[in-house]
């Protein structure tokens, strides 16, 4: 066995297997260690990928290099395009995944990335030497040495399991914890608090009534990354939906008495927006009805998973409620669902880059930084493998901003205001958008990833080639006129007003009752453009949304450029808080805790509030 690497990754989840491919790329040599290599990137909550701001994150991982659109692609078994009824900022991909065939396909690609080996272990110390991380220590007592590690343990750090009044340690159902990690780190000067997550239980397809049951159907036209895996001979599955009721309700309450939830036995904070079933009829009481939806693990297995039922009651009060809603009659459960309590360090302590401010060259990534969700796990931990590569190089860090990714606002906001409750992506909590959509990631982050070296040159020029064809098809469409006989019949026919002279088919396409694709119809020299440029559906669609949004867009790119003189004032890494004491108490506090690099990073820490920004200003000689 090797026992020396430029990368040690602790944790085969989301997050680790991002870290490990993506350090790979950029050709540090790494050794990926996981508890259980039958389950890489294990889904250990509902069996999908993506959906409201989710989707946005996986589309920019995607646009990085990164693998978790292109294994969902290969894997899927149902696409959605969710909220088309808003606006484009708002659209978001959520697939349903074949559970094995996800894990199965991120193993097979791990094996097939060079520079990268892997280890079934489990690490409970690491080798600390003059506040530098140079290895780590396994259970079995083996010392692997290396120049930086990636801590993605996800839930196993002392994790424990709760059914009822029941009780084991376990990262996962049937699963071992990670003992001694965290109170190693506890010794270094880390804070470890405790989070809650919960899943629902798994039940039998074969005993549920889908006759009497709403289907969802998906759109199966959809594709999450880029590249545009080929999914012919793919069977899609439909998922379907049904509610609890007032008896099903009063059946939960029942089994309050022994809820680790309400009895005390779980200290850890839960995810407020993906609440259990026993929160859900507490906190919306005057709710007569919630609604369930039953998502199928797999085209090869009656198993499914009942999303929105997540519950830590007592197994006897599971059955029982799920026999009293409709269509679950004679349900039979393959496993119970249950909430499991772990540890995470505050992200607090962390830089942008997600290495640790007390240890160099120690990086954490996913759930132990309070998170919740595939997605948000695999963004950091793609971020954490570029970093961690890029220091033992000792070359220039990668941070995204605000306005540049979803993830660059989900790093910012972890380690600028830090967690309360595990933290989940929403896209209210991007103030830019309108600039983040989930059809312009690769226009905005593939080019940082070429010249990172993690995007490939194939990747590249496919890259190049579709937006010379968007590019080119905005030019045509702002200098191209139509002559009024040609256009109005299809103006009159859609509800929109007539021209009276030679039109720019700009001004046209700019109405938001018309397409392109209707445009195309009526509007020869329009489809014989596109039809001889070769220009796909995704780009014609992504040039009707950049020309109907241009006026926000602009605007939105205005604001981007004020906020950005704040970021550009930097505040150097020694600044000594205390000796300001026009400064507010609290402001004081919170900025010698958090350490922000520079006055934008301040101005968003909770606490800081507008006068003492203008002191720092002043301060800083601005």
């Amino acid at each position: 066995m090797n026992l020396s690497y430029d990368i040690i990754i602790v944790g085969g989840g989301h997050a680790g297997c991002e870290a490990a491919v993506a350090a790979s790329n950029l050709n540090a040599k790494v050794l990926l260690i996981t508890i259980d290599m039958f389950r890489f990137s294990q889904m250990s909550c509902n069996p999908a990928i993506g959906g409201i701001a989710k989707g946005q994150i996986v589309r920019e991982i995607d646009a990085l290099g990164g693998y978790t659109g292109i294994v969902t692609d290969q894997s899927m078994i149902q696409f959605r395009m969710l909220n088309k009824s808003k606006g484009p900022a708002m659209w978001s991909p959520r697939a349903q995944c074949d559970r094995v065939k996800y894990s199965i396909n991120w193993r097979n690609i791990l094996e097939n990335t060079i520079n990268l080996d892997l280890y079934q272990g489990l690490v409970n110390d690491l080798i600390i030497d003059n506040n530098n991380v140079i290895g780590v220590i396994t259970n079995l007592g083996i010392k692997i040495n290396c120049k930086a590690v990636i801590l993605t343990c996800g839930t196993f750090q002392n994790g424990l399991i709760h059914i009822g009044r029941f009780k084991q340690e376990g990262g996962r159902i049937s699963e071992l914890s990670v003992k001694g990690l965290s109170d190693k780190l506890l010794t270094y000067g880390f804070e470890v608090g405790r989070m809650k997550t919960g899943t629902s239980a798994r039940i039998d397809g074969r005993s549920i009534n889908f006759n009497i049951l709403e289907e969802q159907k998906g759109d199966n036209n959809g594709n999450f990354s880029f590249l545009k895996f080929n999914k012919r001979g793919i069977k899609y599955r439909s998922c379907y939906i049904t509610y609890t009721n007032e008896k099903v309700h009063r059946i939960l309450e029942r089994g309050f008495k022994d809820s680790p939830l309400y009895n005390g036995s779980i200290k850890g904070i839960g995810p407020r927006y993906c609440p259990s079933i026993e929160d859900k009829i507490v906190t919306f009481h005057d709710k007569k009805y919630h609604q369930l939806f039953l998502e199928p693990e797999g085209n090869n297995t009656v198993e499914y998973y009942l999303n929105g039922f997540s519950s830590s009651l007592p197994i006897n009060i599971q059955y029982e409620a799920l026999t009293n809603i409709k269509g679950l009659e004679n349900v039979k459960i393959f496993r119970p669902g249950y909430a499991i309590e772990y540890d995470y360090y505050p992200p607090t302590q962390l830089k942008h880059t997600l290495e640790t401010k007390i240890i160099n060259k120690l990086y954490f990534a996913g759930q132990i930084n309070g998170t919740t969700g595939y997605e948000e796990a695999a963004a950091q931990g793609l971020i954490a493998g570029i970093n961690a590569a890029l220091i033992i190089k000792n070359e220039n860090e990668f941070v995204l901003k605000r306005n540049q990714a979803y993830i660059g606002v989900l790093i910012d906001d972890l380690v600028t205001k830090g967690v309360d409750e595990p933290y989940r992506m929403f896209t209210s909590r991007a103030e830019h958008r309108i600039l983040l959509r989930q059809d312009n990631a690769d226009d905005r982050l593939t080019s940082l990833g070429y010249s990172l070296g993690i995007v490939n040159k194939k990747r590249y020029k496919r890259y190049t080639s579709k937006y010379f064809k968007i590019n080119k098809l905005i030019n045509f469409i702002s200098i191209t006129k139509i002559e009024p006989n040609n256009i109005n019949p299809f103006l009159i026919k859609i509800s929109t007003s007539k021209i009276n002279q030679k039109t720019k088919l700009l001004n046209i396409i700019s109405r938001p009752q018309v397409t392109i694709l209707e445009l195309m119809e009526v509007c020869d020299i329009l489809k014989n453009f596109i039809n001889k440029n070769f220009i796909s559906t995704d780009e014609i669609e992504q040039v009707e949304i950049i020309i109907k949004y241009s006026g926000y867009i602009n605007r939105e790119n205005l604001i981007v450029d004020k906020l950005k003189r704040l970021e550009n004032i930097k505040i150097h890494n020694n600044f000594d808080y205390s000796k300001l004491k026009s400064l507010s108490t609290e402001a004081r506090q919170k900025l010698k805790k958090i350490m922000p690099t520079n006055i934008g990073q301040a101005s968003r820490i909770s606490g800081v509030s507008p006068s003492d920004i203008n002191v720092l200003l002043i301060h800083l000689g601005r």
